[in-house]
């Protein structure tokens, strides 16, 4: 029976972990986990640190949902943050969103190798109001937002033609009302009760520190973890 890891592939970690600029590896003793930053101040430092060091597609992040008592995710695109939570957007009739109207629980993980950063996110999800939505949906491009209101994601696709003629029919909509807002757009807000932070040690001393909270009104507690 053959390893589910081929030893080359942990030589690698170790290589990535010693090849972490130095001043990653001192940086929790300069204030990069600094706990009197509420979370989502830390989280926007660290993702404005990921862009100045030239992390591809930094506010990437997996999106994690329950589908009938399975975990389900994928990879999306992180709309905004502020004080009440972390923003993202889709369809109503995706799979995750029909996962979130069924169960309103996820997590967002963000992962940036180039500075041995890690974040996870996790809470209730909660709908936005449809002004929100709309705004949102109209900030993508018109292209996004064709193939937004055409798809029918995840559904098996038996003929490619098909596809093409919802996209042209859409372009052809939004051209004739350049403000229509598909109907099944939508966007949501993760409101978290747990932030953790990890940040990666070449003597693999990493750091790790915790935001949680009891409900969405209470203050945060900061707990630090074992590495």
């Amino acid at each position: 029976m053959s390893d589910i890891a081929p030893r080359s592939t942990f030589a690698d970690t170790r290589a990535w972990l010693r090849a972490l600029p130095a001043a990653t590896a001192a940086a929790a003793a300069d204030g990069v986990l600094d706990p009197a930053l509420a979370p989502s101040e830390l989280f926007l430092r660290w993702l404005e640190d990921a862009v100045v060091a030239g992390v591809p597609d930094p506010q990437a992040a997996v999106l994690s949902t329950v589908d009938d008592g399975r975990a389900d995710a994928r990879v999306l695109t992180l709309k905004d943050v502020d004080e009440r939570g972390w923003w993202f957007s889709g369809s109503a009739n995706s799979p995750k969103g029909r996962q979130l109207a069924a169960n309103p629980a996820a997590a967002l993980t963000f992962y940036w190798a180039g500075v041995g950063r890690q974040v996870r996110v996790r809470g209730a999800v909660a709908t936005a109001d449809p002004e929100v939505s709309a705004r949102d949906y109209l900030d993508r491009s018109v292209t996004a937002r064709a193939v937004a209101a055409a798809s029918r994601q995840s559904e098996v696709l038996a003929d490619p033609v098909v596809y093409d003629g919802a996209v042209a029919g859409e372009l052809a909509r939004i051209e004739a009302d350049p403000g229509r807002v598909a109907a099944t757009w939508q966007a949501w807000c993760l409101v978290p009760d747990s932030v953790e932070f990890w940040l990666a040690d070449p003597g693999r001393r990493h750091q790790r520190l915790r935001y949680r909270r009891p409900a969405p009104t209470a203050g945060w507690i900061t707990d630090v973890l074992w590495p």
